[in-house]
């Protein structure tokens, strides 16, 4: 008996680990390496919330978990190879307490090791069915395309604002490719797993792009609230939440350019008050998107254990991220 989802995972991580780490050790077999044991672990670690909400919707809808594994398994490796992507391009050093992979391995290995990860997910899932192949191909290029449209350059994202070319729009965009997709793609195979009709697996695909697109926010949220309360904001924290901060409060636009043409800007309790009406609305938005998972499958969820920990599991992520960035932060 599980309390909540988050119990269901930890109760599942330890197969889906084996799961992972035997597909990992099979695909990395002949690709030698310095770091192979650091690499793997690189690689295995994480909580692999999207693989166990796949398998929860396949247990929800009465399928076999042998037959959700190897699909949790794909949508994991593609998030591994995102975050592979995401730690060369955005120059972070380290991921979960490890050097990032790009730091030992180079960045060209790494970025083909992602390449190698994202092509290896598209051939286990197409092993298993045209369908299956099909949404991890389109979910890889769909991420991708969110990666690709997230500023990066102070400069050219002036020049944007300038010419009026930045609005709320690509924040929507954003969100919904760079997060909502892998979460949808996971629920979407994870009725697929359990032979569910068309109109039911449109239903939980719905329902894992909400989640995900309601994760994202809770993600940039605490962005803006570790900035509500720092002393000064950089340029490189303007830069990544204009979109969020343009969407759900457009009037700071000028707050916003101001910080860009400089290295930082001090954190005004003008320039606080924005953050914190930011802050509150982007919570209005996540519980907004949670409800709407949750109403596209709720009234064909059984009365089930795992009918019922579908019905928690949105507000039981959000809750999990919000912990484990407390954990984060007090360290």
């Amino acid at each position: 008996m599980f309390a909540c989802f988050r119990d269901y995972a930890e109760s599942l991580k330890p197969s889906l680990d084996e799961a992972f780490t035997r597909h990992l050790a099979h695909l990395l077999g002949d690709m030698g390496s310095l770091h192979h044991g650091i690499r793997t672990k690189i690689l295995a670690g994480g909580k692999k919330i999207r693989g166990s909400l796949l398998c929860l919707v396949t247990g929800a809808l009465g399928g076999p978990l042998e037959d959700a594994l190897p699909r949790a398994v794909a949508v994991e490796f593609i998030q591994a190879a995102t975050l592979v992507h995401d730690d060369f391009v955005d120059q972070h050093r380290l991921r979960r307490d490890l050097a990032a992979l790009w730091t030992l391995e180079g960045a060209r290995r790494a970025v083909l090791l992602g390449d190698i990860i994202f092509a290896s997910a598209i051939h286990m899932m197409s092993e298993l069915g045209r369908d299956d192949g099909l949404i991890v191909s389109r979910a890889i290029a769909e991420v991708s395309r969110g990666a690709y449209q997230e500023p990066l350059d102070a400069t050219s994202f002036v020049g944007e604002i300038e010419a009026h070319k930045v609005d709320a729009v690509p924040y929507e965009r954003i969100i919904h490719l760079k997060t909502g997709i892998l979460f949808g793609a996971a629920c979407h195979l994870g009725a697929i797993a359990a032979k569910a009709d068309d109109t039911l697996q449109e239903g939980w695909r719905h329902y894992g792009l909400r989640i995900g697109e309601a994760y994202q926010i809770a993600d940039d949220l605490q962005e803006v609230v570790r900035l509500r309360h720092a002393p000064t904001a950089t340029r490189a924290d303007m830069v990544a939440l204009a979109p969020a901060l343009l969407f759900f409060v457009p009037d700071m636009g000028p707050h916003i350019f101001k910080t860009l043409r400089r290295r930082s800007s001090p954190v005004t309790q003008e320039l606080a008050g924005e953050f914190e009406k930011a802050a509150a609305l982007m919570k209005e938005e996540i519980e907004r998107r949670l409800r709407s998972a949750l109403a596209g499958i709720e009234e064909a969820l059984p009365d089930t254990e795992a009918g019922r920990l579908t019905r928690t599991a949105p507000w039981d992520l959000i809750g999990m991220f919000n912990e484990a960035d407390r954990q984060i932060s007090s360290r």
